[in-house]
């Protein structure tokens, strides 16, 4: 059994402790225990170095010249992925403009953004920050995305999808920081029939640019400068190391002390 996002926890714990004969992957999940605090083998545990994904965000638009950028993000400033995402998103943005010789604004912020849902307040902020001349944001949080899609078509501005590819629900997404759900599955389930299922029961797997599991979305990005050729030869430098990325900052206003020269933070 597939539970696809951290929110199935409670349940999956349940499940698991029920049905131990059965194996479960918890896509964006942890290792879970039952409640005499024994380990579930039976679960496998999957997350993502989300961070490169919101690198490689962060480098195409500047390189696409975009300048003045925003970050909206989800669970209040307390979900690791979408902390490793803004924290990849603001590297990857001080990385291309550091390259071009300029420096870019970001404005970043976790208001609004607690329980993932879409709200009058937040749509009403990111109108405030497109009327005050931010290009594009990346909406990283679940449902916040209509909110900040319907303020970036009030106001003829753009958006950054996160973790499918969202350009299908709005022609505002110009790309979309992807984490590979079908790829990570397709792994896990292949470990099950393999017999191999003792390599991932029980240990939290963390997968990246080397398991194809982050990335953009070529064939649907509508980005004009920055070419497929240029993405996919960052991509091959994160796979071989030369590009490295820190996930390490997961507390809400420390982006502002990282010390990214090339990046104008505006923590709000």
């Amino acid at each position: 059994v597939v539970c696809a996002g951290f929110m199935q926890g409670t349940a999956l714990t349940k499940a698991a402790t029920e049905f131990p004969d059965a194996r479960f992957v918890f896509v964006d999940g942890w290792v879970l225990t039952d409640e005499a605090g024994n380990v579930l083998t039976n679960v496998a545990p999957i997350t993502y170095q989300e961070e490169q994904s919101g690198y490689l965000a962060g480098y195409a638009v500047v390189k696409d010249g975009f300048e003045k950028l925003g970050f909206m993000g989800g669970g209040g400033g307390t979900n690791p992925a979408c902390c490793r995402y803004g924290y990849g998103f603001a590297q990857g943005a001080n990385d291309a403009a550091k390259e071009m010789g300029k420096t870019v604004e970001l404005k970043y912020s976790w208001q609004y953004g607690a329980s993932f849902s879409a709200s009058p307040e937040l749509e009403a902020m990111a109108k405030g920050w497109y009327e005050n001349d931010t290009e594009i944001i990346f909406a990283c949080g679940g449902s916040m995305f209509s909110s900040i899609v319907s303020a970036a078509s009030a106001n003829d501005a753009y958006v950054v999808g996160v973790d499918v590819d969202q350009s299908y629900e709005s022609e505002t997404v110009v790309t979309s920081a992807l984490k590979g759900l079908v790829n990570a599955t397709s792994w896990a389930i292949g470990k099950f029939y393999a017999g191999e299922w003792d390599e991932v029961g029980n240990i939290a797997t963390s997968l990246g640019a080397n398991d194809d599991a982050v990335g953009l979305p070529t064939e649907t990005w509508s980005l004009e400068s920055y070419t497929i050729e240029e993405y996919e030869a960052l991509l091959a430098s994160i796979k071989d190391g030369t590009v490295t990325i820190d996930s390490s900052v997961l507390e809400a206003d420390a982006i502002v002390n990282a010390g990214l020269e090339n990046v104008e933070i505006i923590y709000e």
